[in-house]
C-alpha cells in the first residue's frame, strides 16, 4: 500500500504538468489567429518554426548537392597563414588574393582543423547547419524584444527561403559568420550592454566588411546614448580590437594587410551583379557611377539620422514622468533611455540603406539584410501597405535573390521592392520611445 501512494505521489506532478499543458495548447488553438497576428506569441512561433528547421536543415543537407565555390579557397589562405605566411600580399586561393580581416583568418582556421583540414565538407555543413539555427534564435529574441512584426511573418524568414538555405549550408560562404556575431552584437546592445556590443560588433568587422553598413546607425546610438565624449570609449573598443587581431599581420606587412583586407574601392565584376543587370556594363564599371551611389547613399543617411532618427531630448525626471518641450527643467532628470524599437530601427535602417546603393550585390550578399526585412516592412504602421502588400514584396525579393543569372527584369523588381520599402520607412510615423515608469521599488 505504500508502495502505491508513493506511486502516485510521483505521478501527481507528472499528471499535473501534462495537464497544464494540455490546457494551455487548448487555449493556443483557441486563440490561434492571435497566434499569427499578435508579436507576444513571438517565442512560441519562433520555437514551433526552429524544430522545423532542425528537420529542414538536415533534409537539405542530406538531399541537395553542395556546390563548391570559396569553400577551398578560404582554406588555401588559412593554410597560407598555418604555413608560417603574414604577409597579406602573399596570401590566395583558388578564386584570388585574401581580402577579408584577421577575424575571418582565425574563425576559418578552426573550421580548417574542425574539419580534416578542410576536406570534410558533410561536417563543414553541420557546423553551418548549428550556425544558422543560432542566427534564427538571436533573430527571434531581436523581434521578440521588439514586439513589432505579427509571427506568421516569421515562417517567410526561415522556412520559405531557398536561397537563404543554400548560403549557409550549401556555399558555406562567411557571409554568415559576420552576421551571427553581427546579430548578437544587437542582442547585447538591447540588453545595454554597449561595450560587450561593441567589442562583437568589431568582431564581426573583421570576418567581413560589409559589417560597416551599420556602422552610421551604431555611431548614432552611440552618440545619443552618451554623447561625444561618452561615445569616444566605445569606438575605441572598435578600433583596439580590430589592432589586436590583425597584429601579426600589421607587424608583417601594415600596408598589405589594411589594403587587402579593407579595401573599399574593389572592383566587382558585372558577370555576378544581382541589382545592377540593366545598367550597360561600361557604365557598372565606370568611378562616376560608384561616386554618384556613395553620395546618395550619404545624403540619405544623413537625412534619416536628422529626420527620422533623431529623438527629443526630453528629460524623464526622478518619478518617471516625462518633461515636456518648453517646461522648467525639473531637479534630478537624466537623458531620455534609447528604447528597443528605436536601436533596432537605426541599425536596421542604416544597413538597407546600404544595400540599396551598393555598387554591386552578389548572391551570397542576401544574408546581409534577409533577416532584417521582416522588421522593416512591419516595424512602421503604413496604412497603404496591407498584409498582403508586404507579403508581396518579401516574395518579389526573393524570387528576385533566385533569379540565376539575374536579368534586367529581376534587378529593376529588386530594386523596385526596396524604393517601396525605403518609402514606407520615409514616411511611416516616426516611433518616439514611451515613457518609462520606475518602480516603487527601485527608489
Amino acid at each position: 500500500m505504500a508502495a502505491g501512494m508513493r506511486k502516485r505521489g510521483r505521478a501527481g506532478p507528472a499528471a499535473r504538468a501534462v495537464g497544464l499543458c494540455g490546457q494551455w495548447l487548448r487555449r493556443a488553438w483557441q486563440e490561434r489567429r492571435l497566434l499569427l497576428l499578435e508579436p507576444r506569441y513571438t517565442l512560441l512561433v519562433a520555437a514551433c518554426l526552429c524544430l522545423a528547421e532542425v528537420g529542414i536543415t538536415f533534409w537539405v543537407i542530406h538531399r541537395v548537392a553542395y556546390t563548391e565555390i570559396d569553400w577551398k579557397a578560404y582554406m588555401a589562405e588559412v593554410e597560407g597563414v598555418i604555413n608560417g605566411t603574414y604577409d597579406y600580399t602573399q596570401l590566395r586561393g583558388d578564386t584570388g588574393p585574401l581580402v577579408y580581416p584577421a577575424g575571418f583568418v582565425y574563425i576559418f582556421m578552426g573550421l580548417y582543423y574542425a574539419t580534416g583540414r578542410g576536406t570534410d565538407i558533410r561536417m563543414a555543413q553541420h557546423i553551418f547547419a548549428v550556425l544558422y539555427l543560432a542566427t534564427l534564435l538571436l533573430v527571434f529574441l531581436i523581434y521578440h524584444q521588439t514586439c513589432k512584426v505579427p509571427p506568421f511573418v516569421f515562417f517567410f524568414m526561415c522556412c520559405a527561403s531557398y536561397r537563404v538555405h543554400s548560403i549557409f549550408v550549401l556555399r558555406l560562404f562567411n557571409d554568415p559568420v559576420a552576421m551571427v556575431l553581427l546579430f548578437l552584437s544587437i542582442n547585447l546592445l538591447l540588453a545595454q550592454r554597449w561595450s560587450w556590443g561593441c567589442c562583437c560588433f568589431s568582431l564581426a568587422v573583421s570576418v567581413k566588411m560589409n559589417v560597416l553598413l551599420f556602422a552610421p546607425g551604431l555611431l548614432f546610438l552611440l552618440l545619443m546614448q552618451f554623447g561625444l565624449r561618452g561615445a569616444f570609449p566605445k569606438l575605441g573598443i572598435c578600433a583596439v580590437l580590430q589592432v589586436v587581431l590583425g597584429l601579426p599581420f600589421l607587424l608583417e606587412n601594415p600596408v598589405g594587410y589594411v589594403s587587402r583586407s579593407f579595401d573599399l574601392g574593389r572592383q566587382f565584376l558585372f558577370r555576378w551583379t544581382v541589382n545592377w543587370r540593366f545598367l550597360p556594363e561600361a557604365l557598372f564599371l565606370h568611378r562616376a557611377f560608384h561616386l554618384a551611389l556613395l553620395t546618395v547613399h550619404l545624403t540619405l543617411l544623413l537625412l534619416f539620422a536628422l529626420c527620422r532618427w533623431h529623438r527629443r531630448k526630453y528629460p524623464v525626471t526622478a518619478e518617471g514622468s516625462l518633461q515636456k518641450e518648453g517646461s522648467t527643467p525639473a531637479p534630478h532628470t537624466q537623458p531620455y533611455p534609447l528604447n528597443h524599437g528605436k536601436i533596432v530601427s537605426a541599425l536596421f535602417t542604416s544597413n538597407f540603406i546600404g544595400i540599396c546603393f551598393s555598387r554591386s550585390l552578389h548572391y551570397q550578399f542576401y544574408v546581409w539584410y534577409f533577416h532584417t526585412l521582416p522588421y522593416l516592412l512591419w516595424a512602421t504602421p503604413a496604412r497603404w501597405l496591407t498584409h498582403l502588400l508586404r507579403l508581396l514584396v518579401l516574395g518579389l525579393i526573393e524570387l528576385s535573390w533566385n533569379t540565376y543569372p539575374s536579368t534586367s527584369c529581376s534587378s529593376g523588381a529588386l530594386h523596385m521592392c526596396h524604393a517601396v520599402i525605403l518609402l514606407q520607412l520615409w514616411l511611416g510615423p516616426q516611433p518616439f520611445p514611451r515613457t518609462i515608469q520606475h518602480s516603487k521599488k527601485a527608489h
